[in-house]
């Protein structure tokens, strides 16, 4: 994974994001995550190659139907067409190198995303968001201003 013994993930720079797929594309899911990004005028870092792939094509449908592909796109996120995409690496949306990745995905084995060097650290989709915009491995509570439950 490249990542020093020791040295806390956080702070730990990406260069890609992703959202999505079965895994953590639900409309639910999707939801969570334009709350927190609508209207904050933020926006992915500019390093950081950011994708959303809703769980299914009625789920894209829902989204797109509530304005939620300009909310993330508006955010510098690509807004995909419903599929494996990334998750599987099944098209041209893989890992490169070694690229580190925030995702959202059920699995992280090496060579999941495309590239059997690339590495891919599993998140919620929120933490994804607040990575893919502050350009590294943050805590979403922070940048989001999140409070916590039962705390």
């Amino acid at each position: 994974m490249h990542l020093e013994p020791g040295r806390p993930i956080r702070g730990t720079r990406i260069d890609v994001a992703f959202i999505g797929s079965c895994t953590n594309g639900r409309l639910s899911d999707l939801e969570e995550v334009v709350r927190h990004i609508q209207g904050g005028g933020r926006r992915v870092a500019p390093h950081v190659k950011a994708l959303v792939v809703p769980g299914s094509q009625r789920v894209r449908d829902e989204a797109v139907r509530r304005g939620w592909d300009r909310v993330f796109r508006d955010a510098g996120f690509e807004f995909r067409e419903a599929g494996c995409s990334m998750c599987l690496a099944m098209n041209p949306d893989k890992l490169e190198g070694d690229q580190l990745c925030a995702s959202s995905s059920n699995r992280n084995f090496k060579g999941r995303q495309g590239s059997p060097t690339g590495r891919t650290l599993l998140m919620s989709p929120v933490m994804v968001a607040a990575a893919a915009i502050a350009g590294e491995v943050t805590d979403a509570r922070e940048l989001f201003d999140i409070e916590s439950k039962g705390a």
